[in-house]
């Protein structure tokens, strides 16, 4: 590979490496025995990877072999990563010599003097010109993001605004996070800086926010909300090596009382084997957004073997596989819920969303190439709805290519280049976490409880919360009710004003069914396995 790649052991890795196969067994047992989950099979090979922690790095997004595998591809010209790894180097934020333009504070929301464009912007830039560092082997990206990652370290010390600033915490820290990860084993990257600022500036916001909601009721806010949160967390616990970051996430994302748990995420499950997604009762570009925001992180915390994928017979891929139907125009059922909504010991309503929000089949966001190809490449499942919405999007952009406003950098995104893979094969297909199922290097670390093996249906009949299940705090379909006054002072203060000039901007669609044949005949041989929020503001 190249001579410049981050293959190259440096002088602090030797040094963390030390004792590092003692460290991976102790920790990777002793989460599965807190978390009450049986290891994984080949759960012993993360000791190998893993630098002085129980933790594979790099393991939150992207694993080695997912980069050994897209440097290959591109190389070979391969189909379709070529065309993906065109649509990064073609973004600008993926240019070397990228300037960054740190804060010492950094606002979202109204009433303050909102910079927070600058931090995404900077987040990624540092994360596409890593990512294009490792594809390529040109050092000068991986010093472009090293430098702005180091900038940003020195100097940020709060994240501050209205409600927003809890969004601000979870979609940037995950973000910045990830573009760290990709060159944490630099000589010239402040790890143990980056490592105080997730853990002094991003998590205790996210963490804030799954505690007490803003000093909310529980389901004031969208589903979205808690998305961003947990990806923070558990991106901070996996780049910091924290194992109870890590325990408290998965935690929450099968029992959380909030909208982002999965149960109440996707609260009904049909006979057709779909499943309702929630936020489809407000308005299709949130739940565009929380769907990502989920496959996100099932995928860093299958990165190290903890299946949240699978868990409860694949309840994600049918709420996915729902809203990927919806979106393309389908019919799809809707079971009216209502939700408490209001400040702890203030004013207080309620809202129902009774039907599908209306969709525009042209709206897209970058994220259905991670998740249509862990369940149809690496799990064997059929998803026709995510299949075809995929191979829509595709090539998938990132930051800087779906609109000039925040939503279109709510995502990392460039899923063909990133997620692209051979279909698995064998006994070991519908298995996350084990050997066949392929881990990022695998830690130890079991599937949930109850995650069992991946099914395309489920019961017809609804599960987790009642019908009735919590909705979200912005207005949506159906009634609402407010305090006295008709002043709601809902806490969830973001708008979806800059929701058209994102979605306009897909420019790919075209390309759809040639790249399905390019992908068929690119699948030469099979492919080792190893081993993605009311977000949206003004």
């Amino acid at each position: 590979m190249h001579e410049t790649r981050r293959r190259q052991i440096s002088r602090r890795s030797l040094l963390r490496a030390t004792g590092a196969t003692a460290g991976a067994v102790t920790l990777g047992t002793g989460i599965a025995q807190a978390a009450g989950r049986a290891q994984p099979q080949g759960a012993a090979r993360a000791a190998g990877s893993a630098q002085g922690s129980g933790y594979a790095h790099p393991g939150l997004l992207h694993t080695g072999a997912d980069l050994d595998r897209m440097a290959a591809k591109v190389k070979a010209g391969a189909a379709p990563y070529a065309a993906g790894f065109a649509r990064l180097t073609a973004n600008r934020h993926a240019q070397s010599g990228w300037t960054a333009n740190p804060q010492a504070t950094v606002y979202r929301g109204a009433g303050s003097p909102q910079n927070y464009a600058i931090l995404y912007n900077d987040v990624h830039a540092a994360y596409q010109n890593a990512l294009r560092y490792h594809v390529a082997g040109d050092t000068a990206h991986a010093d472009t993001a090293v430098a702005i990652l180091n900038s940003w370290s020195s100097k940020l010390t709060s994240l501050e605004g209205s409600a927003d600033r809890f969004l601000a915490a979870g979609l940037y820290g995950y973000q910045i996070a990830n573009a760290a990860e990709l060159v944490r084993d630099r000589d010239d990257f402040e790890l143990d800086r980056f490592r105080t600022m997730l853990t002094t500036v991003f998590a205790p916001v996210s963490e804030s926010f799954l505690k007490d909601h803003n000093n909310a009721v529980v389901t004031n806010y969208w589903t979205n909300w808690d998305l961003t949160a947990m990806a923070c967390v558990l991106a901070t616990g996996i780049f910091c090596d924290d194992e109870a970051r890590v325990a408290r996430v998965v935690e929450y994302f099968e029992n959380g009382a909030g909208l982002g748990s999965v149960r109440n995420a996707i609260p009904v499950v049909g006979d057709d084997g779909l499943a309702e997604w929630l936020e489809a009762g407000r308005d299709q570009g949130h739940a565009l957004l929380g769907v990502g925001l989920m496959g996100t992180v099932c995928e860093m915390a299958w990165n190290q073997g903890i299946d949240l994928y699978g868990h409860d017979d694949s309840r994600f891929l049918k709420g996915a596989q729902y809203v990927a139907k919806w979106s393309l125009g389908g019919d799809v059922s809707y079971t009216a819920n209502t939700r408490r909504k209001g400040a702890i010991g203030g004013w207080s309503g309620s809202e129902t969303a009774s039907d599908a929000a209306p969709v525009d089949p042209t709206m897209t966001r970058p994220i259905w190439g991670m998740i249509s190809n862990h369940y149809t490449k690496r799990r064997g499942l059929s998803a026709p709805y995510l299949t075809r919405i995929a191979a829509k999007a595709t090539p998938e952009g990132g930051g800087g290519d779906y609109g000039p406003n925040s939503g279109g950098y709510d995502q990392l995104g460039f899923g063909t280049l990133a997620f692209t893979r051979d279909k698995v094969t064998g006994s070991g297909a519908g298995a996350g976490g084990g050997t066949g199922g392929g881990t990022g290097g695998g830690t130890g670390r079991g599937k949930p409880a109850g995650a069992g093996s991946a099914s395309p249906s489920g019961s017809a009949s609804p599960s987790g919360p009642a019908a009735n299940a919590p909705g979200g705090s912005a207005p949506g379909p159906g009634s609402a009710t407010t305090p006295a006054g008709g002043n709601s002072g809902d806490l969830a203060s973001t708008g979806t004003g800059d929701l058209a000039a994102w979605t306009a901007a897909t420019g790919i669609t075209a390309l759809a069914g040639g790249l399905l044949l390019l992908r068929r005949r690119g699948r030469t041989q099979q492919e080792q396995p190893r081993t993605g929020g009311g977000a949206h503001s003004k």
